[in-house]
């Protein structure tokens, strides 16, 4: 059995369609790449849909055994557009089991998913679709309306100049504009921090995430529920540690609300990624290579935390110089964890390469 794989990285399935991926099928594929169309016309995954139909039709007529499908991401590309492309290609994988797979692409972003793809499958090869375009555009201002049309780009580029109109133009209007622009800047400083680390669209998986685990009762959605349970107990231990130490500096008493609450939250980081990977292992029927390396990372990062935390008491006077060889002792077996989960990593990325061939162009 071979499957022939398109990737629409972006999600355009999903926002102009509402058609929710993985799709598998002849049928499905053809008709989700129709309402695709159907709803934009210009949108190239359209092509890349139906070339895959088309891919699959020329191996079925060579008497091959083949299956097509079609994989979604999220609309703002990055680290949970692909991981959601993989889940679903785990998903598929499941349902058909294929010997190998054939990647369909309607360009390079595609095609930053064939490591993720072929560290699951052996990728026969790459077919890329080049669609025609008419070489001559009435005007500038066509393009840039066109282009503006885009929610990515709109997100990008409108919403940013947008904030600052507003809060400026509010300000003026009562007379406090260098609040206005202190405002400004706290608030674009929260979009930057959002956008360049994808803070809201992982909020936005989050509740996506939740939302199906309850639906089909994964043990995932209790995992989490317990990491953020014990998180707060690591708040509140450390809240009660710095409440409780008034006589003491400012610095020691922030040092302590972190020493009591380090042990909660690295519990709380064992409870997510132990969800996370039970949840795989039903999905994959394999427990994923990824949960050696956070769980080795977790407790490196943890011991350092610690011996920071004690390095820094020590440094202020709090503690004795008999605690040098314990704290010198933790931040050397943290970084150890840390270097270890680094290792690790690189074996798995290695072994993956070494079992898929070099893509062949279509």
């Amino acid at each position: 059995m071979r499957l022939v794989v398109c990737v629409d990285r972006d999600d355009d399935l999903g926002r102009k369609a509402q058609v929710a991926g993985p799709v598998v099928g002849r049928a499905q594929v053809l008709d989700a790449a129709v309402r695709l169309a159907t709803a934009d016309p210009e949108d190239a995954d359209t092509n890349a849909a139906f070339a895959a139909v088309s891919l699959l039709d020329e191996l079925r007529g060579a008497g091959e055994e083949v299956e097509v499908c079609v994989l979604t991401g999220a609309a703002k590309v990055g680290v949970l557009s692909d991981r959601r492309v993989a889940e679903q290609f785990d998903r598929v994988l499941a349902e058909v089991h294929p010997e190998s797979a054939y990647l369909v692409s309607d360009g390079a972003e595609d095609e930053y998913l064939y490591p993720i793809l072929a560290s699951r499958v052996r990728i026969d090869g790459i077919r890329r679709v080049f669609v025609r375009q008419s070489a001559t555009i009435e005007s500038t201002y066509y393009t840039l309306v066109r282009a503006l049309k885009d929610p990515k780009l709109r997100a990008k580029t409108v919403l940013p100049f947008a904030l600052v109109l507003l809060i400026l133009g509010i300000a003026a209007a009562g007379g406090v504009l260098i609040w206005g622009i202190i405002g400004l800047a706290i608030v674009l400083g929260i979009y930057l921090i959002f956008w360049t680390f994808d803070i809201d669209e992982a909020i936005i998986e989050s509740i996506r995430g939740a939302s199906s685990d309850i639906r089909q009762g994964s043990v995932a959605f209790g995992f989490g529920l317990l990491a953020l349970a014990l998180v707060g107990v690591g708040f509140l231990s450390g809240y009660n540690l710095y409440a409780g130490s008034p006589a003491v500096s400012e610095l020691d008493r922030s040092l302590l609300f972190l020493q009591g609450g380090l042990f909660w939250w690295i519990l709380g980081a064992f409870g997510w990624e132990t969800g996370r990977a039970i949840r795989r292992k039903f999905a994959t029927g394999r427990f994923p290579g990824s949960f050696l390396v956070a769980t080795t990372s977790i407790v490196g990062i943890g011991l350092v935390s610690y011996g920071i935390v004690f390095l820094l008491r020590y440094l202020e006077g709090i503690t004795g110089s008999s605690d040098v060889p314990f704290l010198a002792g933790l931040i050397v077996l943290g970084l150890g964890f840390v270097i270890g989960a680094g290792v690790i990593q690189q074996y798995f990325k290695s072994a993956a390469r070494g079992s898929a061939p070099p893509p062949t162009l279509g």
